[in-house]
């Protein structure tokens, strides 16, 4: 093998030319450069705002949209039925040979036309039917293939009613005292306008009579039972104390049943002058109902309705929902308690929780030794926001409802024994779970907003004399108060969504008093509550018909998201109040 050197250079300068001497190419890998991650990460994050856009766009169309009112549409089919009602869904689907095989000629016919016309597939429509008691059905799915007409009834009108859900009839009678004085359904419908309002005046009337009224009467009795109750045991029956409360319980009883008396002639004198008024419709298969005046919430021609009428029908369900009390196993009407108690219960929470977060969050960073079992209890911490939900609602039920609850009830309410007063699920057992849920949020958030301050800030301070306490009052706290509140929000966030401990210490089906009213002492803490959550849950999965529900569920879910992004939005205002206070400090 003959190696050959190359020439010196100073041959090369002498006359060799010097060849160009190709230059290594230098690889640098893309991941490098970080493009891929900043496409994987922008791309998760526009997934992420589609998602929730996409969630968001659902329950706010599906919930926007449940009180517009549709046409009434009446069909008859090809066995003869005849069915009356509102169109709440469709869908296409195929079926199966068998099924097809017994209908009859005609009808099997025009489904094998539909099927090729559809590529293997016919369309149907769920009609929703109700006249639950007639019917015992709320819906019905109708093959296209079997309807033989369809047509939009001019006096079709839907009827809202305080039970059995709604109604589908047209007019054929008013009657006045058991005696027919309108047939014409423009005659009919101009008398049930004529008195409908005062019928619900008086219906609203007897309400008041019935919850109110009874119910102070019922109030002041079980007060004075009470007192004879309580003086019995403290010195027993043969007391000077126990006969003067028994003579007052005797008194107060005697006039209770006085003003039962009256009370129930009013509610009879008002059930009778309803009883006068009735409006009878015929069904779509031919059977009359007579419906009481003062039953009917609303009732509208739906096919006359212009965009005018149908807003004010959509207006006027939206304000009833706000407004009003449930009824109809909750599946209709309002959700005012839910409203109430979920607000009263998340503001209470928030008032617990915060307080005590700070404090722990204080300690933990500006007054405890670093060291080992701060650590430890830093873990501990941010462990305890890993627990199940259902596990503080356990917690909450064991240690405040049974513990804490019953021993006030042992020394404050003794006389009420064996009924419970905050021996039970409340309102206040509720917000104090739900505290011990959140904690762990306020008191990280709280901590990193500590530790932001800076040191020079606390030095400052100390060297112009301040205490410890002086310094983080006036220096650490007012400038820490935005990431404060920044637990607060996420503390609400979580806290107003919850439902499962809830279901164990104070959330109802339905609760007929509030936690707050007129009555002395006007706050009833030991009251048990409902809220937007579990009033989903129930309508979701305990209610009797799922699919007439299923509306309902998306216009709460929608008005439980409204809330919680109202506290948010209040929360947030003034975290940005506090931060353009201290904007002009330099950190």
């Amino acid at each position: 093998m003959t190696i050959t050197a190359d020439p010196p250079p100073a041959a090369q300068a002498a006359g060799t030319p010097k060849r160009p001497r190709k230059k290594a190419l230098r690889t640098t890998s893309l991941f490098a450069h970080g493009e891929p991650m900043v496409w994987l990460t922008g791309g998760s994050l526009v997934l992420a705002v589609f998602m929730i856009a996409g969630l968001l766009g659902l329950v706010l169309w599906q919930g926007g949209s449940t009180f517009w009112p549709g046409a009434i549409l009446h069909v008859e089919l090809a066995d003869g039925s005849a069915y009356l009602g509102e169109v709440a869904s469709k869908s296409s689907f195929a079926p199966e040979e068998s099924r097809l095989e017994a209908l009859s000629d005609e009808v099997a016919e025009r489904a094998r036309t539909e099927l090729e016309a559809n590529g293997g597939l016919v369309d149907r429509f769920q009609l929703r039917t109700e006249n639950f008691e007639l019917t015992n059905v709320h819906y019905r799915w109708i093959e296209d293939y079997h309807v033989l007409d369809r047509s939009l009834p001019e006096w079709a009108l839907l009827v809202e009613r305080n039970t059995w859900g709604r109604f589908y009839g047209t007019p054929v009678a008013f009657r006045l005292d058991g005696a027919t004085i309108a047939t014409e359904p423009d005659e009919v419908w101009s008398r049930f306008q004529e008195h409908h309002d005062k019928a619900r005046a008086r219906y609203h009337a007897r309400q008041s009579l019935e919850t109110h009224e009874i119910g102070a009467v019922n109030r002041t009795l079980e007060d004075a039972r009470l007192h004879m109750r309580a003086a019995e045991l403290a010195e027993g029956r043969d007391s000077e104390r126990w006969r003067r409360a028994e003579a007052a319980y005797r008194a107060a009883e005697e006039e209770a049943n006085g003003a039962f008396t009256r009370i129930r002639r009013e509610i009879d004198a008002l059930n009778t002058e309803n009883g006068r008024y009735e409006l009878v419709l015929e069904t779509s298969d031919g059977v009359e109902k007579a419906l009481a005046l003062d039953e009917v919430v609303r009732i509208f021609p739906a096919n006359q309705l212009g965009f005018g009428g149908k807003l004010s029908v959509y207006l006027s369900r939206w304000w009833e929902f706000l407004t009003a009390d449930p009824r109809e196993a909750n599946a209709e009407g309002g959700v005012f308690p839910a409203i109430f108690g979920t607000i009263a219960m998340t503001l209470l929470m928030s008032l617990v929780v915060v307080p005590f977060g700070v404090l722990a969050a204080l300690y933990l960073r500006e007054y405890a030794k670093q060291g080992t079992i701060v650590s430890i209890v830093r873990i501990a911490v941010n462990n305890l926001a890993g627990v199940p939900s259902i596990v503080f609602g356990v917690f909450g039920l064991g240690f405040f409802c049974y513990v804490i609850g019953s021993s006030i009830d042992e020394v404050f309410f003794s006389a009420k024994l064996p009924n419970p007063t905050f021996g039970k699920g409340g309102v206040l057992w509720a917000a104090l779970t739900l505290a011990l849920l959140t904690l762990p949020v306020v008191i990280v958030a709280t901590e990193e907003a500590l530790s932001a301050v800076p040191n020079s800030m606390r030095e400052g301070s100390y060297a112009c004399g301040a205490t410890k306490w002086q310094t983080i009052r006036r220096i650490v706290l007012p400038r820490a108060a935005p990431g404060i509140m920044t637990g607060m929000i996420l503390a609400i966030a979580r806290g107003a969504g919850e439902v499962a401990p809830l279901m164990l210490v104070g959330a109802v089906k339905l609760a007929p008093e509030l936690p707050v009213d007129g009555v002395v002492p006007f706050l009833h803490p030991e009251r048990s509550f409902m809220h937007l959550g579990f009033h989903i849950f129930d309508l979701g999965f305990q209610s009797q018909n799922s699919e007439a529900a299923k509306p309902m569920v998306y216009t709460t879910t929608l008005l439980l998201i409204a809330i919680v992004v109202l506290l948010n939005l209040v929360a947030v205002w003034i975290r940005g109040r506090l931060r353009r206070r201290f904007q002009s400090v330099h950190i």
